[in-house]
């Protein structure tokens, strides 16, 4: 698949169903792992979900619902109003799962499944269980929620959240994890993974900008597929990140959420900095006190 400006996000409320925001399949994307949902359903709604040979994952974005499945039943998911007011809440299930979500008031979810060959135990993801770091420093301060994060007991998915205030950065130095490698002691230094950016504004005047480009080290390009574009992204669009580095900025007064899904190699998020901009971390004074945007649990990682 020839990757462009145009084909790299995928826009909202394109379906003719009226719950779901937006899909991305692994035919439209041009790769081989991740398909995504984010969906809508009216308190009393319900939705069927069985992706046969995969494991999945259901963030709750907003609202409360409730999951009966062949795996176990599990009421109440859900406690926050919207993304930028409290922490998440997330169930993950195992291959050959069947579910069937009921709302138990007004929510948005996503799914995100990938094809898998081993079984891990259902479990689900309260409040108290999301970890969440504080990254970066200055204007590259960011808040990272972890829901599925290396280490987890799964095959691939990792699965966390990012919020960058006004005239920040994230996803910095830029940094990219299109190729496995192992060093001369066999430990990764980058992974080969697939990955999603699903956006949030806290208004609808907010927006972000995201930069998606290559060098001689991408895959992409080695392929005949530079990229050096900047997109404009605003409240529910989705970036394809199939290679090559991948910064965000967030417009000055305005919060930037995104969910990122990742699969790929390596149940990991080992990365490779672009070496022009690796100095800056070197560079912080300091965290930038508006993070967190929202109290969250003690014992915050930096």
């Amino acid at each position: 698949m020839k990757y462009t400006k145009e084909n790299l996000i995928i826009h909202p409320n394109t379906s003719s169903d009226p719950d779901l925001i937006i899909e991305v399949t692994p035919q439209t994307a041009g790769w081989q792992n991740i398909h995504f949902q984010s969906r809508r359903l009216a308190k009393g709604g319900r939705h069927f979900f069985a992706p046969a040979a995969c494991e999945s994952a259901l963030v709750v974005l907003s609202g409360s619902l409730s999951v009966e499945s062949n795996r176990g039943n599990f009421a109440n998911v859900g406690k926050r109003q919207s993304v930028f007011s409290g922490l998440p809440e997330a169930l993950y299930l195992p291959r050959d799962s069947e579910a069937t979500i009921f709302a138990e008031s007004d929510c948005e979810y996503t799914l995100a499944w990938t094809p898998v060959t081993r079984e891990y135990p259902i479990r689900r993801i309260n409040q108290r269980d999301i970890s969440t770091e504080i990254r970066g420093g200055d204007n590259v301060t960011r808040q990272i929620n972890d829901i599925i994060p290396p280490g987890f007991p799964c095959e691939r998915l990792v699965v966390v959240e990012v919020y960058t205030p006004g005239g920040n950065w994230s996803s910095y130095p830029p940094h990219k994890h299109d190729g496995r490698r192992l060093d001369e002691k066999d430990n990764l230094v980058e992974a080969d993974l697939e990955e999603i950016y699903y956006y949030k504004l806290n208004h609808p005047d907010g927006f972000a900008l995201q930069r998606l480009y290559t060098d001689e080290t991408s895959p992409l390009q080695q392929k005949g597929n530079p990229l050096d574009e900047v997109l404009l992204l605003q409240d529910n669009d989705l970036v394809l990140v199939p290679g090559g580095y991948h910064p965000v900025a967030s417009a000055p007064g305005y919060i930037t959420y995104y969910l990122n899904v990742l699969a790929g190699s390596d149940q990991a998020l080992t990365a490779y900095d672009d070496p022009r901009y690796s100095w800056v971390k070197q560079s912080y004074h300091r965290l930038d006190e508006r993070i967190p945007i929202y109290p969250v649990n003690q014992g915050i990682k930096k």
